[in-house]
């Protein structure tokens, strides 16, 4: 297990995503809706770990399997949905940076959340300052424990998604996913 990096922005990780951008969209774009970068390297000015985080929005969930064999072609597996629910994983592009490719249907809970963070953060540097100063904190807390960094993060992370209107047991999901094993 790698050490938790939280490192400080770096505009380089806009750059790195238009590559993996690049590689992977013309393989899949006439059954694909969009290749958006989420996660914390996607707003600038905020702290992350430096692994691009991307997520490919599907029309419809019949696309998945197309879409799986399509990404097999150039080298990226499917890892199956890793608990989560509406969202598909998949190996890293060989010969890229540190990424997570994922999959997820148009208006699922998954998709919303991630591009609610996102969207959230940029539009708030406030806010992303205080949720960098959690990260520098849970980094160093649990630098060998990733499931007790991300629980650690949730509280915020959930604050942000009720105050965008996500309901109860949206907000039930995206906790029981983040709680760290043995803590149920």
């Amino acid at each position: 297990m790698k050490n938790i990096s939280v490192n400080p922005y770096n505009p380089e990780w806009v750059s790195q995503f238009e590559a993996l951008h690049r590689a992977i969209w013309p393989h899949i774009s006439d059954i694909a809706q969009s290749l958006e970068h989420i996660g914390s390297t996607s707003v600038p000015g905020l702290a992350a770990k430096p692994i691009i985080d991307m997520t490919i929005v599907l029309p419809e969930k019949s696309k998945t399997s197309i879409l799986i064999k399509r990404l097999a072609s150039i080298g990226i597996n499917h890892q199956g949905d890793l608990g989560i629910s509406g969202r598909e994983a998949f190996t890293r592009l060989p010969e890229y940076p540190d990424h997570n490719l994922y999959a997820c249907v148009t208006g699922s809970q998954a998709l919303r959340n991630h591009l609610t963070i996102r969207d959230v953060l940029r539009a708030d540097s406030g806010l992303a300052s205080k949720y960098a100063k959690l990260k520098y904190h849970l980094g160093s807390k649990f630098e060998k424990d990733i499931d007790a960094y991300v629980e650690g993060k949730s509280a915020f992370l959930l604050a942000i998604l009720k105050g965008q209107g996500f309901s109860d047991t949206d907000l039930q999901n995206i906790e029981a996913v983040n709680r760290k094993p043995g803590n149920g």
